[in-house]
């Protein structure tokens, strides 16, 4: 998600990563995964303030608006909601 520069530092982000989860949470989303390119260190911070933690990254997986091959890194959240996991017994 991107927030214009006049919003930025509001708690903007915050606002809609935050209705994001909740609203996934009430459909019952397990897993929300984001990619974010890797020397966007704003975006990192604020998805591990709305509780992501970082699980991998890709190589040269996308271009910047200079056309610059960018890494990603993978952030994921889980769910909060209790989840009832099958056996394989």
């Amino acid at each position: 998600m991107y927030v214009s520069k006049v919003a930025r530092a509001k708690g903007v982000g915050t606002l809609l990563l935050d209705t994001v989860i909740a609203e996934s949470e009430k459909q019952g989303i397990w897993t929300l995964q984001s990619g974010i390119m890797q020397n966007n260190n704003a975006s990192i911070h604020l998805h591990e303030k709305c509780g992501f933690r970082m699980v991998g990254y890709r190589e040269r997986i996308g271009k910047d608006h200079n056309g610059i091959w960018r890494n990603t890194v993978l952030m994921e959240r889980r769910s909060g909601n209790d989840v009832q996991v099958e056996s394989r017994d």
